[in-house]
């Protein structure tokens, strides 16, 4: 084949995601559009963009989640290839159906691909013949409550009801006992409804306080698929990640390797090319369950990248174009400690309500071991259109103690004025006894919120400059 990967590729997405993917392109001599809406046209990405396209207004579902206004964009200015990010449209099986009816490559699993692990019962049904671990529950989409009450007399109580079509902790509810779950199943199935178009669920053992531990994958279209190792996500709030690290803290060696061998087989089971994450549960005895399949590149992929010296994104274009991996599957094993820090435009002292407005003062953290993925600038203002990521914090070191330093030390550095953020809480957070001897899971959070002096003022974000606290 030619050595040519892309004659251009289209990136439909905005934010960090925009600029990392614009970077990898940059580093393989492919030349990139951003896509952008009116709300993005001053952004970092459209800025340092090779061209820019606008493919509408502000609101999402006129412009990033815009099918049509996205497929023209790539026709007009002559893109034979689409990367979608995460978010938006990214998991869309009828976008890369489309694309490639225009013969437009989409960067990413095929459609199929992505609408068999969308749907997640039929996910686990691919998972269960493949003979990766599952917890119990119903191999099918409840068709009514009386099936409901059956399903979870035998799967025993307490259970968690799960949209199909799922994602981000909508369509969710845990059921304690059968009052709860005759209650809870119309709300979950409305919700799911209304988040997704398609109000079937499914019901699965409700595990209480897991890990969330994730393996990422990388396939390419010459039958290779190998695991760059795993990540501990299990620092979330209302189901949204955090803070995640890799390698997972306190993980026994026999379970990574048990880990990694079962999302290699439940890659090639789901017939799956291009990056991709297995998310597992995993209980106080070690033992793993498979949760779902994310069939795009994750937010938190930068801490996989930090310990294996793997571009991710890179790697995903190159796939795309057919390229078979040559990464040697006995190099990956994890070089230090990585972890990332999600910093939101969120008031954290109001219950993380979220915040919009111009910033004042940015200035980024540096130094050895510092990463920053970040589309903010002096100036820049926070759409209330979108999410309130604003910056990722990604620090490496050669053990975990020396990360959390690198890290306390980063978000102390981070001056971000005009907006409340998130960058103190953070730094509380990484400097919490549990967290730095690493006794986290999915209840974490809550705990620690919980245990905070109510009374304790939260560090003003919007009028501080260069204090060293995180603006």
């Amino acid at each position: 084949m030619s050595d040519a990967l892309f004659r251009k590729v289209l990136i439909a997405n905005r934010g960090e995601i925009a600029l990392r993917v614009l970077r990898a392109c940059r580093d393989l001599g492919v030349p990139a559009v951003v896509a952008y809406s009116d709300a993005d046209r001053d952004s970092l990405a459209v800025r340092l963009a090779d061209e820019a396209v606008c493919i509408g207004p502000a609101p999402a579902a006129k412009s990033y989640n815009n099918i049509p206004a996205i497929i023209s964009a790539a026709l007009v200015t002559g893109c034979d290839a689409l990367h979608p990010g995460y978010g938006f449209l990214a998991e869309n099986a009828y976008l890369a159906e489309i694309c490639g009816q225009v013969g437009v490559t989409f960067i990413g699993p095929r459609p199929e691909v992505i609408e068999r692990m969308g749907n997640k019962a039929e996910a686990r049904r691919v998972m269960r013949e493949a003979g990766v671990p599952l917890l119990p529950g119903t191999e099918g989409v409840l068709r009514n409550l009386g099936e409901a009450r059956q399903a979870a007399r035998r799967i025993g109580f307490p259970v968690i009801i799960k949209a199909t079509a799922g994602g981000g902790g909508r369509g969710m509810r845990v059921a304690r006992d059968d009052a709860e779950l005759t209650r809870l199943l119309p709300l979950a199935q409305a919700e799911a409804e209304t988040a997704f178009g398609n109000s079937d669920v499914y019901l699965e053992r409700y595990l209480d306080r897991p890990r969330h531990v994730e393996v990422q994958v990388l396939a390419d279209h010459h039958g290779h698929v190998i695991a760059l190792g795993e990540r501990d996500c299990s620092l979330q709030r209302r189901h949204q990640k955090v803070i995640e690290e890799a390698p997972a803290p306190n993980l026994p060696r026999k379970v990574r390797e048990a880990l990694l061998r079962t999302a290699v087989k439940g890659a090639k089971a789901a017939h799956y090319t291009s990056a991709g994450t297995l998310e597992y549960l995993l209980d106080r005895d070690g033992h793993f369950y498979f949760m779902e399949m994310n069939t795009r590149i994750q937010v938190e992929h930068p801490v996989t990248e930090a310990v294996t010296g793997v571009d991710l994104v890179a790697w995903q274009i190159q796939v795309a174009a057919g390229r078979p991996l040559t990464i040697d599957a006995r190099s990956l094993e994890p070089v230090g400690h990585a972890i990332e820090c999600r910093i939101t435009a969120e008031d954290a002292s109001a219950g993380f309500a979220p915040n919009v407005g111009t910033v004042e003062t940015y200035v980024s953290p540096g130094g050895p071991g510092v990463r920053v993925d970040s589309h903010l600038y002096t100036g820049y203002t926070v759409s209330p259109h979108y999410d309130s990521l604003l910056a990722k914090v990604v620090v490496w070191g050669k053990n975990r103690p020396e990360a959390i330093a690198r890290m306390e030390r980063a978000l102390t550095e981070t001056v971000i004025t005009g907006i409340t953020h998130t960058a103190p809480f953070q730094r509380r957070l990484v400097a919490d006894d549990g967290f730095k001897r690493g006794e986290v899971h999915t209840g974490f959070l809550d705990d620690f919120l919980a245990q905070q002096d109510s009374t304790e003022p939260e560090a003003s974000t919007r009028s501080r400059t260069g204090d060293g606290h995180g603006g």
